[in-house]
């Protein structure tokens, strides 16, 4: 199929030059792989900063007028998104942000706990250093985040080490589904750190550091506990928060 703004030989249309000398430009397969990724992690954080509010449009001309570049790239990129439960296509095959379904947090938290605990438990109950570097290097990542007060580093950060947890556990079904788990509620996560004006308490941090700890010795019970208290801690002030503000939570900002 000949794309909508290059001929079959890969030269840019006038619309594309029209876009000026600053414009993304897409020529060569490498270029349009390389493109595909510039889109998906630009679009990847604005859907997660929520600069693209929950069901808005994505539509594909605009996307490829907006970065400068061709609609093959810009497919590319929403259907990895779409892989990452962050876009939809919709029956008449418009794109749009993938909405938060609020009424289907009690399953996802009863989900997430559960996940909390098991990677933990696992990973306390291996015995070796295997994946204690990485754990450690994505505290400090977390920390560094926190103490920033960059939300969207907190928020990748804090994922990366719950899946280092896990990666130690060993159970490849786990590790894949509470990265889903944990891709799913990054943006309720972006909700609740903004209650405290993206300055998350160091507990945070502490609590971290007391689940490196009981992994590191071997305490399999003392990891459970310490997921547990994780798990239910922060559900419970993510649920206060939506019961609190539900009617701002949904009403996000235009994109």
């Amino acid at each position: 199929m000949t794309d909508e703004r290059h001929d079959s030989t890969g030269e840019a249309s006038g619309a594309d030059h029209a876009l000026g000398a600053g414009a993304i430009t897409t020529e060569g397969p490498r270029a349009r792989g390389s493109g595909a990724e510039t889109v998906y992690k630009a679009l990847r954080q604005e859907i997660l900063a929520m600069q693209r509010a929950p069901g808005s449009p994505l539509d594909e001309t605009r996307l490829s007028d907006h970065f400068g570049m061709s609609r093959t790239p810009i497919r590319e990129a929403l259907l990895r998104l779409t892989a990452d439960g962050l876009v939809t296509t919709l029956p008449n095959r418009n794109t749009i942000v993938a909405t938060i379904d609020f009424s289907t947090l009690p399953t996802y938290f009863e989900a997430l706990c559960l996940m909390y605990r098991v990677t933990t438990r696992g990973a306390a109950s291996r015995q070796g250093d295997a994946f204690m570097e990485v754990i450690a290097e994505r505290q400090r990542e977390f920390s560094d985040a926190v103490e920033a007060q960059d939300a969207f580093a907190m928020i990748e950060a804090n994922r990366e080490f719950h899946v280092a947890i896990a990666e130690r556990a060993g159970n490849p079904y786990y590790i894949s589904f509470f990265a889903r788990l944990l891709d799913e509620g990054r943006r309720i996560l972006r909700l609740y750190y903004s209650t405290f004006d993206d300055r998350l308490p160091r507990r945070y941090v502490e609590e971290h550091e007391a689940m490196i700890a009981a992994i590191r010795a071997g305490d399999v019970a003392e990891a459970d506990r310490l997921a547990i208290a994780h798990g239910e801690q922060i559900v419970r002030q993510i649920q206060d928060y939506v019961a609190r503000n539900i009617e701002n939570a949904i009403a996000f900002p235009d994109p």
